[in-house]
C-alpha cells in the first residue's frame, strides 16, 4: 500500500508490436502488474517518435504502424519496485525501463490486496491440485473469465494451468448443458486445473475469490512424479 512520501515512478517503454510469449508485451506488463498488487497502472501510446533503431515511426489514418512507442507507467515503493523489476526486465524485451525517484503528496484510497506468494522454482513430492469449475459464458472485466484465470495464474507463477470445456453436464442450477451441432452453445462447463505446492496454491485462493462469482473450486491432494519444463530461448522482442 501507497502512503505518503517518497516512493519511485517506473515508466516501461516498448513498441506497440513487441510481444511477449505471444501476447502484446504492453498488455502481459499490465497485467503482470495488476495480478501483483501494484496499486494503479496506466497505458500511454504515442503518436510518433523513435527508438534505438533510429527509425521514425508515426500513425496515420493510411498507415497503420505497430511500431508506435507504448509507455506502460506507475508508482510504487522501492522494496515493491526491487521485487518486480527482474520480471519486468524480462518482459521488456528490447525496451527501455527508466526509475525516477518521486514524493506521493496524496496516496490512493486503501484497496484490498492479495499477498504475491514465493517464486516457483521446483516441485516434487507432495503437493495439490486445484481444479475450477466455472461456465463457459462466464466474464471478468469483459475478457472470458477462464481467459482471465489463465492471467491470473500466470502472473502469480504458477507451475501451469490446463483448460478443459466440457461437452455435457449439469450445475447447481440442475440444467443439463450439451454441447450442439457446430459449437454454438456457450453454456458448456469450463474446468481449470493446476498443480502446485499448497503454500502457493492457498496463497492465490483470495483471487480465485474475487474473480469467481459463481462456480465450485476444490483441492486435492497429490503426489508429484515428475515435473520438467524445457528453459525458453530467443528474445522476447
Amino acid at each position: 500500500m501507497l502512503n505518503t512520501g517518497k516512493a519511485i515512478k517506473v515508466s516501461i517503454y516498448v513498441s506497440e508490436g513487441s510481444t511477449h510469449k505471444g501476447a502484446a508485451a504492453y498488455s502481459s506488463i499490465l497485467d503482470f502488474l495488476f495480478f501483483r498488487g501494484v496499486s494503479g497502472a496506466t497505458v500511454l501510446k504515442g503518436v510518433a517518435g523513435f527508438g534505438a533503431d533510429h527509425h521514425l515511426h508515426s500513425a496515420s489514418m493510411v498507415d497503420i504502424s505497430d511500431r508506435m512507442p507504448m509507455k506502460i507507467e506507475f508508482v510504487e515503493t522501492q522494496e515493491k519496485v526491487d521485487e518486480l523489476l527482474p520480471q519486468l526486465q524480462e518482459m521488456a524485451g528490447t525496451g527501455m525501463i527508466e526509475l525516477q525517484e518521486t514524493t506521493i503528496a496524496k496516496p490512493p484510497q486503501p484497496a484490498k490486496s492479495v499477498k504475491a506468494p514465493a517464486p516457483h522454482v521446483k516441485i516434487e513430492g507432495k503437493a495439490k491440485l486445484m481444479r475450477v469449475f466455472i461456465g463457459e459464458s462466464d466474464r471478468w472485466q469483459d475478457k472470458p473469465l477462464h481467459e482471465a484465470l489463465v492471467t491470473a495464474m500466470r502472473a502469480h507463477d504458477l507451475a501451469g494451468v490446463t483448460v478443459y470445456r466440457g461437452i455435457s453436464g449439469y450445475g447447481a442450477h440442475r440444467r443439463v448443458h450439451k454441447e450442439k451441432p457446430f459449437h454454438l452453445s456457450r453454456d458448456n462447463s469450463i474446468m481449470l486445473t493446476v498443480v502446485d505446492t499448497e503454500e502457493k496454491l492457498k496463497a492465490f485462493l483470495p483471487v480465485v475469490d474475487q474473480m469467481v462469482q459463481e462456480g465450485l473450486v476444490v483441492l486435492s491432494d497429490v503426489d508429484i512424479i515428475k515435473y520438467a519444463h524445457r528453459t525458453e530461448s530467443g528474445n522476447n522482442d
